[in-house]
């Protein structure tokens, strides 16, 4: 973050110093929200949790460094206190963005947000310095820590925005106004919560909505292959630039083939020229993904050379999204169970069933551990049954369905489709699910794991890469 002194930070966020001897002391250090990540001149936010409350370590923060916290009520220790936490944070992250002037990149869709959010910072970081959203720290406290994070040399700040609900975009561009809204698709995630796709397309488009007019600079890059996003462009005000597959689509692909492995090549064309993109990422659905992120760099000034380089060496900065590692054994197992919705399941499912052609070729099967994908609403037992539908379709060898009803809708669908008998399997978790790959794969397979983040089945792959120990990001 700038350099902000205590006085500052308490103008800016409305709020009483407490215990503070001098007003003068400057943040120097990043804002935190876990005691255990304070570094010397750190300003530590606490926040009154779920399970812990922020509070009771604010003497351990300051004891670690900390210049001050950013609290709800004094703590002993010097102390901006303030109404409310979040929106103070919110406050902080505008003021100092504001201050900074950095291009704002914010990014929405009802999936791949973050696989493309990390292709995006890896194309830009390659043509200026560039913050981005780590992980899927895309929420009401995660966008402001990421914005914090940008210093006076920050060219580029890309930030990645989730949705419950209708307003909360329209939330989130009121903390970092974005100059470059792009919004990706419009998918079923969340659908119970949101009520059908025609609602999820109306809290998406916010973004857009938020975009300064086009004489101010304002850019809404949208995906032409998706008719409710292309629609967006009616309502915004800022000149609208179109990604896809169309073809009048300003940044598009052409040639689009798949390699052995399951990763896609294509020509990539922009109004500047063209040039031949090879990913590191594995599946045809990142194509979408890298045009916009190329569209992005494009409308920032790289040029199709640059973007076609960094693009071809982007990896996944995220984990547990399509992570691909091959053991010892020769078992490759593919985790990508962060989280799941029925269009990043399909993905997942066309990406194991190209891999799959590699796998076959040296006496392999694919296997796809699959769990419940949550928030579905009245679509949940229709949007399973089609998974496991799929799964018959694209020849994938062995199905194993983890977990309650869902798993069975799952294995309905495989079993409709058709006769599988012992090709797909209901096991009760994530364990027995680990018993029986430990005891049935042999070298060539590859295992594709995924489901929604609340089922935790990241267990199974970290179990069979005996990687236990590892816990990710919420």
């Amino acid at each position: 973050m700038i350099a902000l002194s205590l006085a500052e930070i308490a103008d800016i966020t409305g709020g009483r110093p407490h215990d503070i001897p001098d007003h003068s002391v400057r943040i120097v250090g990043p804002v935190v929200i876990d005691s255990r990540q304070v570094e010397a001149g750190s300003l530590f936010a606490a926040f009154d949790g779920e399970h812990v409350d922020g509070h009771d370590y604010a003497g351990r923060a300051v004891a670690a460094g900390a210049a001050a916290v950013l609290a709800a009520r004094p703590v002993g220790v010097p102390a901006i206190v303030v109404p409310d936490v979040e929106r103070a944070l919110g406050a902080l992250a505008r003021a100092v963005v504001e201050r900074l002037g950095t291009d704002v990149v914010a990014l929405t869709g009802s999936a791949g947000k973050t696989s493309t959010k990390d292709l995006i910072a890896q194309v830009l970081q390659a043509h200026a310095p560039t913050v981005w959203t780590p992980g899927s720290l895309n929420n009401e406290i995660g966008l402001p820590l990421t914005a914090l994070k940008a210093t006076e040399e920050t060219r580029h700040l890309v930030l990645e925005m989730g949705a419950r609900g209708i307003g909360h975009i329209r939330y989130l561009t009121g903390l970092t106004p974005p100059r470059i809204g792009l919004v990706l698709n419009v998918g079923t995630a969340h659908i119970g919560e949101f009520g059908g796709r025609e609602q999820i397309a109306q809290a998406k488009g916010e973004l857009v909505e938020a975009l300064p007019s086009e004489a101010e600079g304002g850019i809404a890059v949208l995906n032409a292959d998706d008719p409710l996003v292309r629609a967006m462009s009616a309502r915004t005000k800022a000149r609208t630039v179109l990604f896809g597959e169309a073809g009048d689509a300003d940044v598009r692909a052409t040639g689009v083939r798949m390699g052995p492995g399951g990763q896609p090549a294509f020509t990539l064309h922009t109004p500047t020229g063209c040039g031949e993109v090879t990913l590191r990422l594995y599946g045809e659905h990142h194509v979408s993904n890298a045009l916009a992120a190329a569209a992005v760099a494009h409308v920032l000034g790289m040029s199709v050379e640059e973007i076609a380089t960094a693009l071809s060496g982007a990896g996944t900065l995220s984990r547990w999204r399509m992570e691909v590692t091959e053991r010892a054994d020769g078992v490759t197992i593919v985790n990508d169970a962060y989280n799941a919705n029925p269009e990043s399941m399909r993905a997942a499912l066309r990406a194991l069933a190209a891999m799959g052609g590699a796998a076959r070729a040296n006496g392999g099967r694919t296997w796809a551990v699959l769990g419940p994908m949550a928030e579905l609403g009245d679509a949940s037992l229709a949007e399973h049954d089609a998974v496991g539908r799929l799964a018959v379709r694209l020849n994938v060898s062995k199905l194993v369905a983890v977990g309650g009803r869902e798993a069975s809708w799952l294995q309905l669908g495989a079993y409709n489709e058709g006769s599988w008998g012992e090709e797909s399997v209901v096991v009760s978790d994530a364990q027995a699910a680990v018993d029986l790959l430990r005891s049935e794969l042999r070298p060539g397979d590859v295992v594709l794991v995924k489901a929604s983040r609340s089922i935790g089945l990241e267990r199974v792959a970290l179990a069979l890469l005996e990687r236990e120990g590892e816990v990710a990001e919420r």
